[in-house]
């Protein structure tokens, strides 16, 4: 009982050690502690939804591609005989078939632990009654406040509910007159940018802002700084939300609670902070098409590399569907995030709640095994970082993404922490049971003898070590 009473405290304390207050400079703002929860969480659900998803072709960038005349685009238009503007296409952006409940009950079967939903991208349209001059989903289309209503949904679910938001807006008056001036006011910034997220974050509670867009104007003229010790030091969620990168050309990969770097950033090496893996299940876009491809639709196999490898690296992976127009999620994409949910059913504990090993993916093995662990104590400060020699590691566990032919899995880095008496205790990850296997010492390393029986329907599998030699 005082063990547990000693941990639970142990983890308040590492929640709730923030500072008094965060100055706005990067310098004094990079210092803030993740929040536990979104290190632990590890999956995350994106969702592209917007009036790009009425006319379902090429991306959520098609008002952009028109307006710059790219070919394709025209032809889709000249196709189907269109002749009113982008914006005539947010009347036809209904939801009708939307039911945030059951959106939320599929994420939370695929064992995701957040969602973060597109409350206004790049177009300017809010999902939300944004306060300010705009159009959004409450005036026209769906006569719907679609965050509060997914937003209810996924906390029904247990799950963390976050935002993104685009700081530009393309064709904003606006913003354009600040850009005429060569950003040297910030109209746009305090009348459009400021206002909307301070409203998303009060009246939503977002445990992630996930900001994009940036990439026009500094993070002086988005004055990211002060909206960040704003967040740190006086939001309602202060002491959970946690941030991207995206706040200027130079915060990239290099500011914010979490780095998201570039679209699809796997680097498949340690890192030493926290990062972000956003990809997308159609690999050709982010919103919903109607054209896509079976041949564009990323595999199960693909979408677990991913994540595996992702979670390896000390980061978190971001999957993103595209719904339509309707509010529907096709059933492909529904297919592949409850087969994803499945394996995290049985393998999960090599997922959540993880750290990084000692070494990544096995150099034996070109990126077939990858390695993550559990460690007795959560390090705040740096729970991306390489395990500390001197911390307690409770398991260890190796996820191969293929099997081995002769079912000898062979392991290099693994072999200098396992006992030469063969008395550590490793087994397989199973939907019946854990299954004990052995292994043997050979000249390079270290041989897995698997069950023949496992190989087959799966596409990826776990081991996990225990009774293991300190480094």
């Amino acid at each position: 009982m005082w063990v547990i009473i000693l941990y639970w405290v142990h983890q308040v304390n590492c929640q709730d050690d923030t500072k008094a207050l965060y100055m706005p400079e990067w310098t004094d703002l990079d210092t803030r502690p993740l929040p536990q929860w979104y290190d632990v969480g590890k999956i995350g659900i994106f969702l592209h939804w917007g009036v790009y998803s009425v006319p379902a072709f090429r991306s959520e960038w098609f008002w952009y591609f028109w307006r710059f005349g790219e070919p394709d685009v025209l032809e889709y238009l000249q196709n189907i005989s269109y002749t009113g503007t982008y914006e005539d296409f947010a009347s036809n952006f209904k939801a009708e078939s939307f039911e945030p409940d059951k959106w939320a009950e599929l994420f939370a079967k695929s064992g995701a632990q957040y969602v973060v939903l597109t409350a206004k991208h790049h177009d300017g349209f809010a999902l939300f009654p944004s306060r300010v001059p705009n159009w959004n989903s409450v005036d026209v289309g769906p006569k719907k406040d679609i965050v509060r209503l997914l937003s209810d949904s996924v906390r029904k679910y247990n799950m963390k509910f976050g935002i993104y938001y685009s700081l530009i807006e393309w064709f904003n008056d606006m913003y354009e007159a600040d850009k005429k001036r060569e950003y040297s006011t910030s109209l746009y910034t305090d009348n459009i940018v400021w206002p909307d997220i301070k409203q998303l974050v009060n009246d939503y509670r977002p445990s992630v802002l996930w900001a994009d867009g940036e990439w026009e104007a500094t993070d002086t003229y988005w004055k990211s700084t002060n909206l960040l010790a704003w967040l740190y030091n006086e939001s309602p969620v202060k002491n959970e939300i946690v941030v991207n990168d995206r706040w200027g050309p130079a915060t990239g990969c290099t500011h914010g609670d979490f780095f998201n770097c570039k679209d699809r950033f796997n680097p498949k090496i340690l890192l030493n902070h926290k990062w972000e893996n956003a990809f997308t299940i159609d690999m050709r876009s982010w919103s919903f098409r109607e054209n896509m491809l079976p041949s564009e639709v990323m595999r199960i196999d693909q979408i677990l590399e991913k994540v595996i490898s992702t979670v390896s690296c000390g980061g978190n992976a971001l999957i993103n569907v595209g719904p339509t127009k309707d509010g529907i999620i096709v059933p492909k994409f529904k297919q592949l995030l409850l087969e994803l949910g499945a394996w995290l059913d049985i393998h999960g504990e090599a997922i959540y709640d993880t750290s990084p090993w000692f070494h990544q993916a096995d150099s034996m093995n070109n990126n077939n095994v990858w390695y993550t662990c559990k460690k007795e104590i959560y390090d705040p400060l740096s729970p991306s970082s390489q395990p500390n020699r001197n911390d307690v590691i409770l398991a260890v566990y190796a996820i191969f993404l293929f099997w081995p032919n002769s079912d000898l899995l062979l392991l290099k880095d693994l072999a200098n922490y396992v006992k030469e008496d063969g008395k550590s205790h490793i087994v397989l990850l199973s939907i019946e049971q854990f299954i004990p296997v052995n292994y043997t010492f050979f000249e390079h390393g270290l041989q897995i003898h698997l069950p023949k029986t496992h190989s087959m329907s799966q596409d990826a599998w776990v081991l996990k070590i225990t009774d293991f030699k300190g480094p």
